[in-house]
């Protein structure tokens, strides 16, 4: 998730650039935030499918691993 957040860094300097030396209203400033844009819902998506791939008992056991409902037994 990190290499993510380091790629939406980058674009965000980036189109900052790209808006100070083309202006805020061209097409390339325009562009390079919808990069962003993308970036940010990319990574949004992920968060969101590691949530969904796990029940509500399993996710409740990530936050609260002493509980009774969480113990493993060994056979």
């Amino acid at each position: 998730m990190s290499n993510i957040q380091e790629q939406i860094e980058q674009e965000l300097e980036q189109a900052r650039e790209t808006c100070d030396t083309s202006g805020a209203t061209s097409g390339e400033c325009a562009a390079a935030w919808d990069a962003v844009e993308e970036l940010q819902a990319e990574a949004a998506h992920q968060r969101g499918s590691k949530n969904q791939d796990k029940s509500s008992l399993e996710q409740y056991c990530d936050d609260n691993p002493d509980a009774a409902e969480c113990r493993i037994y060994d056979d």
